[in-house]
């Protein structure tokens, strides 16, 4: 059975999934959670940490936590290069509350850095979760950014990161690198039928409609 848990950092949420003693951390928040994040993390057997994408606001705690608990980060490879840049896939937004949201978000991309880490595992579509004792797989979703990704964990749930977002109502994500990428990847979890959606930004909600 799978345990998750919530940890909501500001407007971010980072998640641990436990199963069996075994557990992952989700994205990390900012820098400022990095003690709220850490003190979690002790009380579970944290094997691998998992960027759903590497924006700052879900990998700025990376390293940190990544060194305190000497355990892997994990990252799809298509992110790679925002690690030292997050300006490098520019962004776009069609709402108002989208580009409310692009100002903000670019503005701390551009003044908050990313302290420097080295993923030491590369995530794709498909890939499972095993060899860290939990049953999911990882599901690729691109369009935010070219290497977001979400966890899959059957009829419980799946985690999305920035693929959708819940921040003002629930919706396909707000901000995107590829707008018809962004499309396909609300599809894809649509089509995995109704469950519970995890977010990067607002609370759970149990859906599949997202594109029409």
């Amino acid at each position: 059975m799978i345990k998750v848990q919530c940890l909501k950092c500001g407007n971010v949420n980072c998640y641990i999934i436990e199963e069996n003693g075994n557990a992952v951390l989700v994205d990390t928040a900012r820098h400022k959670y990095k003690d709220k994040v850490l003190e979690a993390c002790r009380e579970a057997n944290i094997r691998l940490i998992i960027l759903t994408h590497t924006h700052m606001d879900h990998c700025q705690n990376a390293a940190f936590i990544s060194g305190e608990l000497n355990v892997p980060i994990a990252i799809s490879r298509a992110d790679e290069e925002l690690i030292e840049n997050n300006m490098l896939q520019k962004l776009y937004a069609k709402t108002l509350a989208g580009r409310l949201v692009l100002f903000f978000s670019e503005k701390s991309f551009y003044h908050d850095k990313i302290p420097e880490f080295i993923p030491k595992v590369y995530l794709q579509d498909g890939d499972t979760l095993e060899d860290y004792g939990v049953s999911a797989k990882i599901i690729g979703l691109p369009g935010h950014t070219n290497g977001s990704i979400g966890i899959d964990f059957g009829k419980e749930g799946i985690f999305v990161g920035d693929a959708l977002m819940n921040m003002f109502y629930p919706t396909v994500s707000m901000l995107y690198h590829n707008h018809e990428q962004m499309l396909q990847s609300a599809r894809k979890i649509s089509d995995l039928g109704e469950k519970i959606v995890y977010f990067g930004h607002g609370k759970p909600k149990k859906n599949r409609i997202w594109v029409k």
